[in-house]
């Protein structure tokens, strides 16, 4: 009927598998439509269509976070589409290459390409985003980070973290994207649009695998502190968080 309110519209990149399908999947079920973006168009037509045939509003967008002319493209198919966006959710992202990310033997391009994907593309994605995002009344930006990110974790001798090697690559991309979550949150907070990141903590996938044998969370559970920032009421910005709580800087 004319008058009533339409749903939240929210859009998750790198959403065809793992953490990202998980949130498209929960955020869906709270009644948001949900734009599931991914690199390989077929991929995301055929997750999407999974998630309709539950009876979820979920669409399919093809969004490389590299290549400026598929996120020009995947912003108007959400202007065409649903006019605005209350909730975006940059997920996609790479580990690269470990053994070319090593201090002292590292492959720069390698590195770079890291950097491209992770703190980047999560630039360029968000820039063409703001505008259907500022016209959202409670617009939300969530950027999926990582306690590899964390410098206190890190640096700290009785962290697991001390275990692992020096990679020049993943770990800084998160520390850099955690630094550009802030940035956003200050410069958008007197628009009101709260920017935050998320640590799903260590999730059975590959990478969260790396260093333990004992990772069981599911990706539904590393996606809980998504969805929990994207529907909750607080007026949280700049912050960095996993469902369990902050996470030390």
């Amino acid at each position: 009927m004319p008058g009533e309110p339409t749903p939240p519209v929210a859009l998750i990149t790198g959403a065809n598998r793992g953490i990202g399908y998980a949130a498209v999947e929960g955020l869906a079920r709270t009644g948001m439509t949900v734009f599931l973006g991914a690199r390989d168009a077929d991929a995301a037509r055929e997750r999407a269509a999974s998630l309709r045939a539950q009876g979820l509003d979920v669409r399919d967008v093809q969004l490389d976070v590299t290549d400026p002319g598929s996120i020009e493209r995947a912003a108007a198919s959400v202007q065409r589409s649903a006019g605005r966006l209350d909730v975006l959710v940059n997920n996609a992202g790479t580990p690269g290459e470990p053994s070319l990310q090593t201090a002292g033997t590292a492959e720069l391009d390698a590195v770079r390409a890291v950097f491209e994907t992770n703190v980047f593309g999560v630039v360029a994605v968000t820039e063409a985003m703001l505008p259907l995002l500022r016209r959202s009344e409670r617009a939300r930006i969530i950027n999926l980070s990582s306690s590899i990110g964390s410098l206190a974790l890190m640096s700290d001798p009785d962290h697991y973290f001390s275990g692992l090697p020096g990679w020049l690559g993943y770990p800084p991309s998160k520390a850099a994207l955690n630094q550009i979550t802030v940035q956003y949150a200050k410069q958008l907070r007197e628009e009101g649009i709260l920017v935050n990141a998320a640590d799903p903590g260590p999730t059975a996938t590959a990478l969260g695998r790396s260093g333990r044998a004992d990772v069981t969370r599911t990706p539904a559970e590393g996606a809980r502190i998504v969805i929990e920032l994207a529907t909750t009421a607080s007026t949280e910005t700049g912050g960095y968080r996993r469902d369990s709580g902050p996470v030390p800087w």
